[in-house]
């Protein structure tokens, strides 16, 4: 089913709201999917999901070897009968504020900070789609 990524259902939201390990889909140069467990945060009202990550990941590289460092990709979460997946747009964000502000909406996601990482950085997709049964 599909969702409004702006203004999504109440328990879409929610779902999205609780703690749960999600896979980030992006593209090798190839072609070929990689997909991995990440953490995301969304922010409905921003249109925006973040991923934090190391600068040094496959992930982080598959984004950077995109068309103008932006790659399509997706991110998934599901729990016995509920999903839901949330498409766009990555880019990847070095400066600092942009990493604080990712890991503190994980941090208040997951219920843990991470520890400090020069390395990090963050993926911020920019939502298009929206869709799942929450």
């Amino acid at each position: 089913m599909a969702h409004d990524v702006l203004h999504p259902t109440p328990e879409y939201l929610a779902f999205w709201r609780e703690r749960h390990v999600c896979t980030l889909t992006t593209h090798r140069p190839d072609g070929s999917p990689h997909v991995v467990p990440v953490g995301v945060t969304y922010d409905p009202e921003a249109g925006l999901a973040r991923v934090i990550s190391n600068k040094h990941s496959k992930k982080v590289r598959n984004v950077l070897a995109a068309p103008n460092g932006v790659a399509r990709v997706a991110v998934c979460q599901m729990e016995g009968r509920r999903w839901a997946t949330l498409e766009g747009r990555a880019t990847v964000r070095t400066d600092e504020a942009s990493v604080a502000d990712a890991v503190a909406r994980y941090a208040q996601r997951y219920g843990r900070t991470p520890s400090p990482n020069p390395d990090r950085v963050v993926l911020e997709i920019t939502l298009d789609r929206a869709m799942g049964r929450a």
